[in-house]
């Protein structure tokens, strides 16, 4: 009796949610097991990987997080703000001159002198301190871009992750397709030979296994690829893991629409344009500041070559601000900051549409994974054994036989995408809300239970 599995699983390794807690166990700088069954943390480096070639998804993220160049330059630019801070903070450098007066003329009427002068630019208004929140803002925003793209290449690390679990798990499908077309094409060379069949089956069956060697073959290469895709996310042109440890078959409990569409707020995107607002703001501040004209002044001391005397000497220059109010300065972050303002209600807006998308095509993947979990597999396996059973004893023809087995395996690769998808669609809406679901959904149980207790 053959055994059909419809995923081979390895259980506690890959679950929804475990993404994101992976990523604040990495900001807390804590870095705890991720549960019964999951390969021990490894201080890994480029291409390290389990002893026998096994990659984990918490092996994965590790070596992306440490060794992808996008991310790595997006770190790089959060550091070049420190510069831009300091820059902001300093004090104008003051100026030294010297002046000589008819130094070369013979007349002896006109009194010779030289005089040395220290100038220094005073800036009034609080114009040093405005530059400086401005730059402030300015790295805040860099660092709520990192943690967006921090949070993208995780998601992204996630469901190159899942693309190899799919491929492995339909090259296992397929596997098992061609040993059944193989064990099929013998008993109907058997039939042939014995005359209960025509030779007409014999040459279909022939057909059926090359085609499911071609689609086997296929579903090879594609697992190459995906394992490729995901190796080249940490730089590494050739994947040095054989394969990768997860479950597809693991789900989590899905909140109510509103209460996970409330933590969009919780978006480094939605964040960072609270910053560029607030960026903004300080612009508005600084170039009104700079309406206020800085003075300059100035101090030395001059000495008289033809008596051979020494004075003091101070001043004191105030632009007047005539023409130039800096006005043009101020209208111009006026608009920059309306554009900011409008641009996070665009943010917002085009969250909330692909989280909205994603959210619904997320219910419709479990509707569909019930469906064939329930009723199309189990429905399909029977129909499969029985005109398999039947065929062998003459009461089902070949191409019968032939349908009912390609719809079984049709569906159980049905199956396997139905459980890749939902998984991306997770990893998906965890990215949007910068949260696990497993999180949101013990959130929305701890507001219940207060709920009821208030009632009570």
């Amino acid at each position: 009796m053959i055994e059909y599995q419809v995923i081979k699983r390895r259980q506690g390794l890959f679950r929804p949610g475990r993404v994101m807690f992976f990523l604040a166990s990495l900001l807390t700088g804590a870095l705890p097991a991720l549960g019964d069954g999951a390969v021990p943390v490894m201080n890994v480096q480029a291409g390290a990987v389990g002893g026998k070639g096994e990659l984990t998804l918490r092996q994965a993220l590790q070596l992306v997080l440490q060794n992808n160049p996008e991310l790595a330059a997006f770190s790089k630019e959060v550091t070049a703000y420190e510069g831009t801070k300091l820059q902001a903070g300093l004090f104008n450098n003051p100026e030294f001159s010297i002046e000589a007066e008819d130094i070369n003329s013979s007349r002896s009427d006109i009194q010779k002198f030289t005089t040395f002068r220290i100038s220094q630019l005073i800036e009034l208004g609080g114009k040093r301190p405005a530059r400086v929140n401005v730059a402030t803002l300015g790295q805040e925003m860099a660092d709520q871009a990192y943690a967006a793209k921090r949070l993208e290449i995780i998601a992204r690390t996630a469901s190159a992750f899942v693309d190899v679990l799919e491929n492995q798990a339909q090259v296992s499908v397929l596997s098992d397709t061609l040993h059944l077309v193989q064990a099929a094409m013998e008993t109907v060379v058997k039939r042939v030979e014995a005359g209960k069949s025509p030779p007409m089956e014999a040459i279909r069956s022939k057909v059926a296994l090359s085609t499911a060697n071609i689609e086997l073959e296929q579903a090879r290469h594609n697992l190459s690829a995906a394992r490729t895709r995901l190796a080249l996310l940490w730089g590494e042109a050739e994947p040095r893991f054989s394969q990768v440890l997860g479950e597809l078959e693991s789900f989590v409990e899905i909140p109510e629409f509103n209460q996970l569409v409330n933590r969009l707020e919780e978006n480094p995107i939605v964040l960072q344009s609270l910053k560029n607002i607030a960026q903004r703001e300080a612009m508005v501040a600084l170039e009104k500041a700079k309406k206020i004209p800085n003075i300059t002044v100035d101090a030395g001391i001059r000495r008289y070559l033809g008596v051979d005397a020494t004075t003091a000497v101070v001043g004191v220059t105030i632009p007047l601000p005539v023409f130039n109010r800096n006005q043009g300065n101020e209208l111009e972050a006026h608009h920059r900051l309306n554009k900011a303002i409008d641009e996070r209600a665009s943010v917002e807006l085009q969250l909330r549409t692909e989280f909205t998308r994603n959210y619904e095509n997320l219910l419709a993947a479990r509707n569909e994974i019930r469906l064939l979990h329930d009723e199309v597999l189990p429905g399909a396996k029977n129909a499969f054994e029985i005109t398999n059973r039947g065929y062998q004893l003459g009461k089902f023809s070949f191409l019968e036989m032939l349908d009912a087995q390609r719809a079984f395996f049709q569906n159980r690769i049905l199956y396997v995408r139905a459980l890749a998808s939902y998984q991306r669609l997770v990893n998906t809406i965890e990215q949007l809300i910068a949260a696990p679901l497993a999180d949101s959904a013990a959130d929305s149980t701890r507001l219940n239970i207060q709920g009821k207790e208030r009632n009570q």
